[in-house]
């Protein structure tokens, strides 16, 4: 049996780096659409080819007493499998404008917040054809009030979006850190950082939001780098917050605990201010050293890594003991800047999520804090 215009669905995944159950994969003839903003897997590729040409052998189950054809692909650290949904015969462009049509009108959601989610700022750099592509990637969830969202230590999973209704970010005393309504942003520090999450998230009133996965979270970052300025306001507001808490001036040094203030949002502290420093680390997995001049990141060691490989180990990294101090040796003034902050946060970012989407025994050497322990 070949299948020349057809649909696969993704039914189950184990450590995919690409894609999630739900995503479809479209064939038209030779062409093959893969979803979204997300980029194609040369592996799945062949192998879906190899079924639309009959060479693959078919695996039927029964589902309900019906009999569906069942394929999976694990070519690589991850494996999904995936199944023969329909046959699309579209035999002109107007039928497949028309089916394209139906299928955007079938997302109720989708279509009732669209005009909403243009408006929101985390949006505005985008063009139209870029906000349709990341929107079918959400996911939309409803609330009613005072239900939990996210628990303070959990991992963190999704970005979310407040699209109607009302948030409430608690403390560990109860008390109010902050009040999100339509258009406000949580849940991005943990997908950054890699950290779980640090403070428990309730709704107050009947609450609709638009969440992106993860794995979506980083594919979206990746194709679309404008939204890189959004995400790095949010840390400097977020860095700005947890100054004012600490209560210290930042010229002056300060220290503290990774547990209540991450390494990404203290390197932030720095780098916002343009402070000349150093940051010494005490770790599980050994000490480190951190050096930044006039806020850039110009020197990293912990245990064996040197320079950005340094960097994201420490992005991973979530339990420790750190101490700024003003000022970096005379022969450091002179050492060229590692990268741009927020571009090695976002790259630091990628390789922890792909790592952790590998199986234990696969992950490589030196990625992430807490592989020297």
């Amino acid at each position: 049996m070949e299948f020349r215009n057809a649909i696969f669905v993704c039914t189950e995944e184990r450590f995919c780096p690409l894609y999630n159950v739900g995503d479809e994969f479209n064939v038209l003839r030779d062409a093959l659409t893969i979803p979204g903003v997300k980029p194609a897997c040369l592996v799945l590729v062949r192998q879906i080819m190899r079924i639309t040409e009959g060479q693959e052998t078919m695996k039927r189950h029964s589902v309900f007493g019906s009999q569906k054809v069942k394929f999976e692909c694990g070519g690589c650290s991850g494996l999904i499998r995936f199944e023969f949904k329909k046959e699309k015969e579209y035999a002109t462009t107007q039928m497949k404008l028309l089916a394209s049509a139906q299928k955007r009108a079938a997302n109720r959601e989708l279509t009732e917040f669209t005009g909403m989610l243009r408006t929101f700022p985390v949006f505005s750099p985008l063009s139209d054809i870029d906000l349709y592509d990341l929107f079918t990637l959400l996911q939309f969830k409803r609330y009613n009030p005072d239900e939990l969202i996210l628990r303070k230590g959990d991992p963190g999973t999704h970005l979310y979006i407040v699209l109607t209704g009302k948030i409430e970010v608690v403390g560990d005393q109860g008390e109010t850190i902050s009040i999100m309504e339509s258009g406000g942003v949580f849940g991005e520090m943990s997908l950054l950082t890699g950290a779980p999450v640090v403070t428990s998230v309730y709704s107050r009133d009947v609450t609709k939001l638009a969440a992106l996965t993860s794995k979506d979270f980083k594919h979206v970052l990746h194709r679309y780098p404008v939204l890189h300025v959004f995400f790095y306001r949010l840390l400097v507001e977020r860095a700005g917050k947890i100054s004012k808490k600490m209560t210290t001036d930042i010229s002056a040094g300060m220290s503290g605990d990774i547990a209540e203030v991450h390494v990404v949002e203290l390197f932030q502290m720095i780098n916002a201010s343009q402070k000349t420093g150093t940051v010494n680390l005490k770790l599980k997995g050994g000490d480190s050293k951190v050096l930044f001049n006039e806020g850039e990141l110009i020197y990293a060691e912990y245990g064996k890594l040197k320079g950005k490989d340094a960097i994201f180990a420490l992005l991973g990294v979530t339990s420790g003991q750190f101490v700024y101090s003003p000022g970096i040796p005379p022969e450091a003034e002179e050492y060229d800047v590692i990268g741009g902050f927020m571009g090695l946060v976002m790259e630091g970012m990628q390789r922890l999520d792909e790592e952790s989407d590998m199986p234990p025994g696969m992950k490589p050497p030196g990625m992430g804090g807490d592989q020297y322990f």
